[in-house]
């Protein structure tokens, strides 16, 4: 009994230990699980840390457009993208793309695994919420854009993915090379935007015409902090 109580303590302070770190976020420069597990594994890991304010306004528009239209009005999770995705699978038998909020990535990216998974989701969607009700949406998408995977060999965040793609830095980006790297996430190793395919050519145009629409630029308005 001793050591399952002791088993159960350790299991409490792991699930909680998301939910005390997340307000700590607020400062810093925080890693992924994957990219501490690539430092850990001496595999390539390549990330410079870049401000929210230094980035070229075109990126973070077009990630937003690319992969959580409505990042500005959901509080962690879209239950309407969620709902959406539920009937797809419901009516083909399977899930054929995913319903994953910005924040819900931050909270899988920061503190949990890789892969698809009931119980990861499980633990994702309320830390999720958390998140969003301790960081602001700012904070949320300057960590997103820091710690998500952009090139093939390890680079992480808008400046490692920048400098491959294109040579230059994140701050320099125009519109079209902003929509090229929303283009390739989540798969970088398939997708490239620096020799980008037909498919994410047609992607990016997508998205450079999202990052441009009317609800787009309403959210940016509202949002002063962006």
């Amino acid at each position: 009994m001793r050591f399952v109580r002791r088993l159960l303590l350790i299991l409490l302070v792991v699930l909680l230990l998301p939910y005390l770190a997340a307000p700590l976020y607020r400062a810093g420069h925080p890693v992924s699980t994957l990219m501490a597990w690539r430092t850990l594994t001496g595999a390539p890991m390549t990330r410079q840390w870049i401000d929210f304010g230094a980035i070229s306004p075109f990126l973070p528009r077009a990630v937003v457009a690319a992969e959580d239209a409505n990042f500005c009005s959901h509080h962690g999770i879209d239950w309407g993208a969620l709902r959406e995705v539920i009937g797809d699978a419901e009516e083909d038998g399977e899930v054929t793309r995913g319903g994953s909020t910005i924040t819900q990535q931050v909270a899988k990216n920061l503190f949990l695994w890789q892969g698809r998974s009931v119980v990861r989701k499980a633990l994702e969607f309320p830390l999720a919420l958390w998140i969003d009700l301790v960081l602001p949406k700012q904070r949320i998408l300057e960590i997103y854009l820091n710690i998500a995977e952009l090139g093939p060999s390890g680079q992480f965040g808008a400046q490692a993915g920048a400098t491959y793609a294109f040579g230059r830095p994140a701050s320099a980006l125009g519109l079209r090379e902003a929509a090229l790297l929303a283009s390739i996430l989540p798969n970088p190793v398939r997708r490239s935007a620096r020799n980008p395919g037909l498919g994410v050519r047609r992607l990016a145009g997508t998205y450079m015409a999202r990052a441009q629409s009317s609800g787009l630029q309403r959210c940016w308005s509202e949002n002063r902090a962006f």
